[in-house]
């Protein structure tokens, strides 16, 4: 079995890491690298895996209008996971078999960002679908799915790197059947169906007029990449992780409460305190050593 490997976060590499070390990887297929601060390249994790093990490797902008390289290669069976780019029919039909590694259990939450709304969205479980691909977003055959009881520690990071094992160990207990027509996969429920969008910047600001639960799902599903934000005084406070605080004031969402040795803030139903903060410039730290000394939150002030 020849296998071409479409993918481009860490969420993707123990997938790539396992499925080299008993088959035969034709080509690997990531997202461009991207120019991040001071002019710096970051190569995505499956590029740098695929460098680091001299797979062959192809990074195009477009896979629609740049593809030679996939549609020569001699690979016939299809594997993705988050590779991020939508893939034509003529892509996908030239393999024997185009198979997907998805983070929900489908049909719901298909799209690009499962994992981070069933927790923005409070789902107690999740878990990570083998499905065939098609020309339809997510909507094609099922063959396997295991099921994930979301913790409440869980954040979108943690939850990445759970799922990225179960779908890696999945895979490998099903791509011999699907290759060898064993499992021929199971339709799914079209009026089950939801969708996850990616995450649009607009959604990355935290809004104090929402009930707590609301905020702190919103920070577990953001964390740590790209992080929920609060906007005070001008400056871009990230908040990874945050907690439920009980307060039946009458006193306005976004007023401070307190700042000795936490900062609570005021919502709409109740209050939440900072648990992990990053100011602008600076190192990830507690919302306790981050109240000893900030200067942009006053009691009783609202932000």
């Amino acid at each position: 079995m020849k296998i071409l490997f479409m993918g481009t976060p860490s969420f993707a590499v123990p997938i790539l890491e396992a499925l080299s070390k008993k088959y035969e990887i034709s080509l690997v297929v990531s997202q461009p690298n991207r120019m991040k601060k001071k002019g710096l390249q970051v190569k995505t994790p499956v590029a740098e895996f695929a460098e680091a093990n001299n797979l062959k490797l192809f990074q195009p902008e477009s896979i629609k209008d740049d593809n030679l390289e996939i549609m020569s290669c001699d690979a016939d069976i299809l594997v993705t996971a988050a590779y991020g780019q939508y893939i034509p029919s003529f892509i996908l039909n030239k393999f024997k078999h185009a198979i997907n590694v998805h983070g929900s259990i489908l049909p719901y939450h298909r799209g690009g960002a499962p994992i981070q709304r069933c927790l923005i969205e409070g789902d107690k479980k999740t878990g990570v679908t083998i499905m065939s691909m098609t020309k339809k977003l997510d909507a094609g055959l099922i063959y396997a799915i295991k099921e994930y009881e979301i913790l409440d520690d869980d954040n979108a990071s943690t939850l990445f790197d759970k799922l990225s094992i179960i779908g890696r160990d999945l895979l490998l207990d099903t791509i011999e059947d699907i290759y060898n027509d064993k499992n021929l996969g199971v339709m799914q429920n079209e009026e089950e169906a939801t969708y996850s969008p990616n995450i649009s910047p607009e959604e990355e600001v935290i809004d104090l007029n929402k009930n707590s639960i609301d905020i702190v799902n919103q920070i577990r599903g953001l964390a740590m990449n790209p992080g929920a934000y609060l906007n005070v005084s001008d400056i871009k406070l990230k908040v990874f992780k945050a907690s439920i605080v009980e307060d039946n004031s009458n006193k306005a969402p976004g007023t401070v409460l307190n700042t000795k040795k936490c900062i609570v803030l005021k919502t709409k139903d109740s209050a939440i305190s900072l648990d992990l903060v990053l100011m602008p410039g600076k190192k990830i730290i507690s919302g306790k050593d981050f109240s000893n000394g900030q200067k942009i939150f006053i009691t009783n002030e609202v932000i």
